[in-house]
Parts: C-alpha cells; sequence; structure tokens
C-alpha cells in the first residue's frame, strides 16, 4: 500500500452488499491511491451471496469480507465518507474531526438474482469510483484495450 493513499470509508446500512462491493471495487480500481473500508449502522451477519458472486464473477477478490459496524472504525484517520443509501446517510456518527463526505445512493438487490447484484455492481464502478477518485483529486486512467 502507497504510504499517501487516502483512506476512504464506505458506509451502509448492513454492510452485507452495496458497501461491501464498493470497498472491493475502490481498492481494486483505484489501487495503491485509495485504501476503502466498509462498515454499516447496523451490521448484518453476514455478506449478501449475491454480492461475494457479483464480485467473483468479475474476478474481483471476496476473501475476508464481513460486516463490521462503524463504531467500530471512527478512530481511522478516513480522507473522505461515502454514504450508498439513505439511511447510512441520515445515520451517519460524528468522527472525532470534520471529513469530507459523499453521497450516492444504489439500489439494494437483497433477495432478488445475481443479476440484480451484478447490475448494482456495474453502477457501483461506473457511478461511484470516478465520484471518489474525483473527490479526492486523483485522475482514473482508463483502461487500455
Amino acid at each position: 500500500m502507497n504510504a499517501t493513499a487516502k483512506t476512504v470509508l464506505v458506509l451502509c446500512t448492513g454492510n452485507a452488499c452495496r458497501s461491501q462491493m464498493a470497498e472491493v471495487l475502490l481498492n481494486h480500481d483505484l489501487a495503491d491511491r485509495v485504501r476503502a473500508l466498509s462498515a454499516g449502522t447496523r451490521p448484518q451477519p453476514r455478506v449478501a451471496e449475491g454480492a461475494i458472486a457479483a464480485l467473483a464473477e468479475a474476478g474481483l477478490p471476496t476473501a475476508g469480507l464481513h460486516p463490521k459496524a462503524v463504531d467500530t472504525l471512527l478512530d481511522q484517520p478516513f480522507d473522505l465518507v461515502v454514504s450508498v443509501c439513505d439511511n447510512a446517510r441520515e445515520q451517519c456518527p460524528m468522527f472525532p474531526r470534520p471529513l469530507p463526505r459523499l453521497h450516492l445512493p444504489f439500489h439494494d438487490p437483497h433477495g432478488e438474482p445475481l443479476d440484480a447484484f451484478i447490475a448494482v455492481r456495474d453502477q457501483i464502478r461506473v457511478r461511484l469510483v470516478p465520484a471518489v477518485a474525483e473527490a479526492l483529486g486523483l485522475t482514473i486512467t482508463p483502461p487500455s484495450e
């Protein structure tokens, strides 16, 4: 990990789907420039199987993913807090210092077929990754063809 990497916290209510996918995508697509963590305001017992399958289908790592409570991360030195659901935005805790915030809500695909998880994964990649890069003043290099 690059010592100058920016640290991003991605928040959702259950930390079982959207925020987990965002964490993985940010860490992959902005590797060495961003260290992303995710957490929930009311974490679920495990990451949704559809989220794991959608990430695996794209060849992204899923080992070690588990829901975390935001309270356990309040002392981390974050550079940006991103909420991916309206409830997390409303219940976002106070951090020890003021932090820039970004709110980009995504559909919750729980209980839906894998295609819904893949669609949300792809929306996160198209909308959230560039928005985080812009908020942190980073440039994204388009993939070579």
